[in-house]
């Protein structure tokens, strides 16, 4: 039996799902992959026997009570994006809050990968040394840079001071990043990669430790070979 990446994915589903609902029975209240895997193997099922799409977000809507899941897992799934297969073709149906309120008291405690901040606003990259580029995008559609990318690498079409980019950073959270509009300027603030600061991958500028001798130098070179803007 040869089975495709998206039937071997439906499996893992169907299994999640029946342990989903053996522990349902067993009145074990249910984590957060396993209240996904009932949702999406009941929908995808419903797809199946061809219901139509009103009538299964009406019946995911009643599968789950926050009596049946853990404490914090109806807060987790505020929606669940879903690709079914209908007669038709292939359809994503979105359940929106599919986690409806049940009969037991909501509690107070806290919740399983809460996180707890201190009062007051906390500040990244304040202290250290920094250097604030003008940063122009010379393409004709949208740059988007994260904050984990190594500035001195980014889109060959960003026009700036490469040379002053060299090991830095933009200075936002994980996970955030600055989008550059073609043709606007914008001034951005970077801060020195830290930890072992070697950069592998990416474009391919560094692929080593940033401070080596002759890096800086033999990126600058390459950039220049492959035409990155402002090197």
């Amino acid at each position: 039996m040869n089975l495709t990446p998206t039937e071997m994915d439906r499996l893992t589903i169907f299994t999640a799902a029946e342990m989903a609902r053996r522990n349902k029975a067993l009145g074990i209240r249910l984590s957060h992959p396993e209240a996904i895997a009932l949702l999406t193997d009941e929908v995808m099922l419903a797809a199946r026997r061809d219901m139509p799409y009103a009538q299964i977000r009406d019946m995911a809507s009643r599968l789950l009570t926050t009596d049946d899941v853990e404490p914090g897992v109806a807060e987790m799934i505020p929606m669940v994006y879903i690709e079914c297969a209908f007669a038709e073709g292939t359809k994503l149906l979105v359940l929106f809050e599919p986690i409806s309120i049940g009969n037991l008291p909501l509690t107070e405690t806290s919740y399983p990968g809460e996180i707890f901040t201190p009062d007051g606003d906390i500040t990244f990259f304040e202290d250290g040394p920094s250097v604030t580029i003008d940063v122009v995008n010379t393409a004709d559609r949208d740059v988007q840079v994260r904050s984990h990318t190594h500035f001195f690498e980014t889109n060959r079409q960003l026009e700036f001071d490469r040379d002053k980019s060299w090991g830095m950073k933009l200075d936002r959270p994980a996970g955030m990043g600055v989008r550059f509009e073609p043709g606007v300027v914008k001034s951005v603030r970077l801060v020195p990669i830290a930890g072992g600061r070697v950069v592998q991958g990416q474009a391919g500028l560094v692929n080593g430790h940033l401070d080596a001798e002759g890096a800086k130098q033999r990126g600058l070179t390459e950039a220049r070979t492959r035409g990155y803007k402002g090197a």
